[in-house]
């Protein structure tokens, strides 16, 4: 019999992460590497595991993560919004309220800004001189 396993998508600015959990004991796999080697920021590597932490599953499940795009906060948010719809697979009963209540199963919505033409970025306008 195989293993059962459960998926989640998760997305977050402009990066996405396939991720996947297996029955195992709380091992955490980003893109091939182990989270402290992925992660270099504490903070970042708390993002990942709210979701585990919050339904008390983080010695259940083995994290296999897969990201693309965009920077490391965007990819550790998106990371989390995946292991939380993952954990819905799981037992959506159990864990929707905490996980709805913290808003993991909301997908970040905001974006950056585009270029106004004009300008020098989104809202930076050319320094000023009287002269």
């Amino acid at each position: 019999m195989a293993k059962e396993q459960f998926y989640g998508t998760g997305r977050r600015k402009s990066s996405v992460a396939r991720v996947r959990l297996v029955p195992g004991n709380g091992k955490v796999t980003v893109n091939g590497r182990s989270l402290d080697e992925y992660f270099g920021l504490d903070t970042l590597k708390v993002i990942v595991m709210q979701p585990m932490t919050l339904t008390k599953t983080t010695d259940k499940f083995d994290v296999i993560a897969n990201v693309q795009g965009g920077g490391f906060t965007g990819q550790a948010g998106a990371i989390r919004h995946g292991i939380a719809r993952a954990l819905l697979e799981v037992d959506s009963e159990a864990y929707r309220a905490d996980l709805k209540a913290a808003g993991f199963l909301t997908r970040d919505s905001r974006m950056k800004e585009r270029k106004k033409y004009g300008l020098k970025a989104a809202r930076r306008a050319p320094q000023f001189s009287k002269r």
